[in-house]
């Protein structure tokens, strides 16, 4: 990446960091997509319609995925150099847009998720802070459909007595309310008398608090004492598991969207496909026609 260029990507990000609020993670993949673009493209500032067209050849190789978080990095920053005067002209209508389909999420059955309670249960009993805070983790991932990053990062007073709720700040740093049950309320006052003083994490781990990476650990480690095959089973496979229990169970999509932090209500409805055999069973049960006679 030529000295140019690498002064442009500095000053998007640093928009980004400001204006948007991405994450030091998000920002780290912006600048990824963008170095590998400005490989391919020599000069990444400069570039017209016609070296971007033929990014599609050089990305042939790519994942859909990879390939679409490429163009959608580089249409946000020919927009910001657009948004910004450094640029009159926007050559990303020629990036390539591949076809994506949403994947189906990976669904734990409820009577799974239980038996990974009982074996957490059951080595909470003996006192042992891991197994306490263990337990506390798997409380607020699948009670509360907390993202990973949220739960690791809470603080040490995140939640209170009494209160049912605590406010978390998602991605992009939009706040939302988020139900604590009193299970879990329970829980985290238990761990909370083995929680070292004088530290700020609810979660702590060395000077700062638990890593994604380590709650990953935790949780497949978990799930293999249950008798679940560990790689069945994330942090984000029991956000899942939350959010379709919850509908099944009659919850309305909305307080859903709400719940889980989804921006679009298009990301929320892919849940719905867990729940087919509940919304026929309603049918056949509470449409008008059901009760009358063939």
């Amino acid at each position: 990446m030529t000295p140019d260029d690498r002064a442009l990507v500095d000053r998007f990000l640093d928009m980004m960091a400001a204006e948007a609020g991405s994450s030091p993670h998000t920002l780290a993949a912006y600048r990824n997509d963008l170095e590998r673009a400005a490989e391919s493209l020599g000069s990444l500032g400069q570039a017209s319609a016609d070296d971007l067209s033929r990014l599609g050849a050089a990305w042939a190789e790519l994942a859909p995925a990879t390939l679409a978080r490429r163009s959608a990095s580089l249409r946000r920053f020919f927009g910001f150099l657009i948004d910004d005067g450094l640029r009159g002209d926007d050559p990303s209508a020629t990036l390539p847009r591949p076809r994506l389909e949403r994947p189906l999420p990976r669904v734990l059955e409820s009577g799974e998720v239980q038996r990974m309670f009982e074996a957490a249960e059951e080595r909470a009993a003996s006192g042992e802070p891991a197994a306490v805070r263990n337990l506390t983790l798997l409380e607020l991932l699948y009670g509360s459909g907390l993202r990973a990053t949220e739960l690791v990062s809470l603080p040490r007073g995140a939640v209170r007595p009494g209160q049912p709720f605590l406010m978390v700040r998602g991605k992009g740093s939009k706040e939302r309310l988020v139900p604590i049950s009193s299970r879990a309320e329970a829980a985290v006052g238990r761990w909370l008398e083995l929680v070292p003083g004088g530290t700020l994490w609810l979660f702590p781990s060395g000077k700062s608090h638990l890593s994604r990476v380590r709650l990953f650990q935790i949780v497949r480690a978990m799930a293999a004492d249950a008798g679940i095959a560990p790689e069945r089973v994330s942090p984000h496979v029991l956000r899942h598991a939350f959010a379709t229990h919850l509908l099944s169970g009659g919850a309305d999509l909305r307080v859903l969207q709400s719940l889980l932090g989804h921006a679009d209500i298009a990301t929320t409805q892919i849940y719905t496909h867990v729940d087919s055999a509940r919304l026929v069973e309603l049918v056949n049960s509470r449409h008008p026609l059901a009760t009358r006679g063939r």
